[in-house]
């Protein structure tokens, strides 16, 4: 039988839990509120939830359908929430180049998203910041501009991979085929001639595995997992699933990255600058004894990285979509293969601005 006191305190510790719990939810929630506290311009945007803020609402098949529904709503500036991320999003030619371009001192010192973080801490072109970024972006666009970029020699070598890239559509002879891999083959070809010093033979297996990586990095990081991580970093380092996956592949292309260095600095002569990777080791050289400088064998790993990644996906991806539509409205070829005739037909003509 059940005493008095004992039934007393019974119910005390069951009700000082229930309170230990009440507080702890409520003080979670005031911290939420008061972590989350926007300037009063803040763009207007879908209500989030405490901690998963729209994590949800976004939908992880086809995000850009539920951000077009939100431009409708909102506008062309609006607002969501990734758990601890407020996230302003700007859409429409127009504004994106006020922001990116006008106003782009106000958008260089971006947060970095924790599985970003993970993999390329802050070195790089892209996720660096501060005085380390303008170091390296000064220095990159120098050098890529004394390889070409921006002057007809390097129209000169897109003109000489579109030619190795039909040859490659052409063996196909006529048959339905994915022209994915080679479409990111012959892009990435004009990046790596200006980086690494060489193009790569579509049949070269190495390389058709760093493509194939990239496109796995990329389709990975959308992924329910990756998001989980991004949402709660230190939990899901101890749970399995694909972000793990992620990590070993990014691993995979930067092992890539430096075995390509390491080539370089075999053969590399300070006085005959080949590729991006000879300026590099040339500007480190030039740093050697700075513990400041920003120029480092890490850096220049990610900085390579940036390059292959940023000259290689948009490019390739913009082509595909162009292909897509030009299969979809066949007209449009008609229309070209008929201006090609006129023009033909009328010979030889000047070509200019108006």
């Amino acid at each position: 039988m059940i005493s008095v006191g004992g039934l007393v305190a019974a119910v005390w510790r069951a009700l000082h839990l229930r309170s230990l719990l009440l507080g702890a939810i409520v003080f979670l929630l005031l911290a939420n509120f008061f972590k989350k506290r926007l300037p009063k311009n803040y763009p207007p945007g879908p209500p989030s939830v405490p901690f998963f803020g729209n994590f949800f609402q976004l939908g992880l098949k086809e995000p850009h359908l539920t951000l077009q529904k939100y431009v409708k709503k909102y506008g062309n500036l609006f607002s969501m929430e990734f758990s601890a991320w407020p996230t302003v999003i700007v859409t429409g030619l127009p504004l994106i180049k006020e922001v990116l371009v006008h106003q782009g001192h106000h958008a260089a010192d971006r947060p970095l998203a924790p599985i970003r973080e993970r993999t390329f801490k802050r070195n790089g072109l892209i996720m660096s910041n501060g005085q380390e970024w303008k170091e390296q972006r000064r220095f990159t666009l120098t050098t890529l501009r004394n390889f070409g970029l921006g002057k007809r020699s390097l129209e000169e070598r897109i003109q000489e991979e579109a030619h190795h890239l039909i040859q490659a559509m052409e063996e196909e002879k006529g048959q339905p085929f994915n022209p994915h891999l080679k479409i990111n083959n012959a892009v990435s070809n004009i990046i790596c001639s200006i980086t690494f010093g060489e193009r790569f033979e579509y049949q070269d297996d190495q390389f058709q595995e760093m493509l194939k990586l990239l496109d796995d990095v990329i389709r990975l990081e959308m992924s329910l997992w990756c998001h989980f991580y991004n949402t709660f970093p230190r939990i899901m380092e101890y749970i399995p699933g694909t972000h793990h996956t992620l990590f070993k592949k990014w691993e995979k292309l930067k092992s890539f990255i430096s075995r390509m260095i390491e080539n370089h600095k075999r053969d590399w002569n300070p006085d005959d600058t080949r590729d991006f990777i000879d300026a590099y080791l040339r500007e480190m050289q030039k740093h050697d004894g700075n513990a400041t400088s920003s120029f480092h064998e890490e850096n220049l790993i990610f900085s390579a990285l940036d390059l292959f990644i940023a000259g290689t996906e948009t490019t390739s991806t913009t082509l595909r979509w162009a292909l897509l539509y030009m299969a979809l409205h066949p007209e449009i070829q008609g229309d070209h293969d008929r201006d090609q005739s006129d023009c033909a037909a009328q010979g030889p003509q000047r070509v200019g601005h108006p």
